[in-house]
């Protein structure tokens, strides 16, 4: 095939990206590097496998002539990230809603099929046990900048699945539950490349809050090696399934286990929530995946560990930290198992 992935050069899109070339796919990685990184696909250019197109998805004769070059679409492109939507969440909302209408219309409009990448915050505060795809959304205030991601998203979601009702469009959506693994960047309130940084330079762990809010990290491949198979599977079309593992963390029991594996001298230090984040935050206890359509579609389930996961990021950060220092330059990691 030849697949677009908006959003290509981020964390998720770049291991799509290496999933799909190494299996002989082509691709185009469509990206305004934003939040993406060149250094995250760079060993992919300059061969026949992969092209990078520098721009946004809210430029609409643009993403039109890259799908009308290509086989399917993961559309990822997003803002991403609590920090971020709460520091800025008027330009996050209407670039969700803006790339979401464009892309997904453009990929009907060529005929196209589509995974539309969607996210576990569409169910807001509901915490009620392992959530599946017809769990209710709970959402709070809609003056709280967080839950505008959450709709930005939902829309993304009612346009994917009403093309696929209403014109027989082949789009899909999944809703991603944490997602990790290396190349994931610290500067978004992202909290494993935060911890795992903060543990390698020995510093202090800040946890927001108590820490025993919960979550339920994949690693990217384990990801990634959903969203390949989704899209190649006719029964998923007009559908959503949540990709995620189902065992759910303390946060504060997720810094102890960096600073263990990462052989730290680091400590815990708890943040409010209020010195943390801009106003327009509000957290959430627990959040927790069912999996069992994926399941039962693909035979698919997590299969990376949590310790296995933290232990590549730990591998991936100190080569950065390596490479900034001079002692070698950076390279494609083959990473910890």
């Amino acid at each position: 095939m030849k697949v677009l992935i908006t959003g290509g050069a981020g964390f998720i899109g770049s291991h799509l990206a290496d999933a799909l070339a190494t299996r002989g796919d082509s691709v185009v990685l469509l990206d305004d590097l934003s939040t993406g990184s060149l250094e995250n696909v760079e060993h992919l250019l300059g061969g026949d496998s992969a092209q990078l197109v520098q721009g946004s998805v809210l430029d609409r004769e643009l993403v039109d002539r890259c799908m009308a070059d290509v086989d399917a679409c993961f559309h990822l492109a997003s803002a991403v990230g609590v920090q971020l939507i709460c520091q800025r969440p008027l330009d996050t909302l209407l670039a969700n809603v803006r790339g979401n209408d464009i892309v997904i219309s453009s990929a009907v409009e060529h005929g196209k099929r589509l995974l539309f990448t969607s996210t576990s915050e569409v169910y807001g505060k509901n915490g009620s046990g392992p959530l599946h795809e017809d769990s209710d959304r709970v959402l709070g205030s809609p003056f709280k900048s967080r839950w505008s991601y959450a709709t930005a998203k939902a829309f993304g979601e009612a346009l994917a699945h009403t093309y696929a009702r209403e014109l027989g469009a082949e789009t899909m959506v999944v809703r991603l539950f944490n997602t990790v693994g290396p190349r994931q960047s610290a500067c978004y309130g992202m909290v494993l490349p935060r911890f795992v940084r903060q543990a390698i330079a020995d510093e202090d762990l800040t946890v927001y809050g108590n820490g025993t809010q919960s979550r339920c990290f994949v690693h990217v491949e384990d990801t990634t090696r959903a969203l390949v198979h989704l899209i190649e599977t006719d029964e998923a079309i007009g559908n959503v399934y949540n990709v995620g593992s189902p065992d759910p963390v303390p946060i504060i029991e997720l810094a102890r286990r960096v600073i263990e594996l990462a052989d730290s001298e680091s400590r815990i230090r708890l943040v409010s929530y209020e010195e943390a984040y801009d106003s327009g935050f509000e957290e959430l206890g627990r959040r927790q995946p069912d999996t069992t359509a994926l399941e039962e579609l693909i035979g698919w389930r997590a299969t990376r560990s949590l310790d296995e996961t933290i232990e590549d990021v730990i591998v991936y950060e100190r080569s950065r930290v390596a490479a900034a220092d001079g002692e070698r330059e950076p390279q494609r990691l083959t990473l910890a198992r």
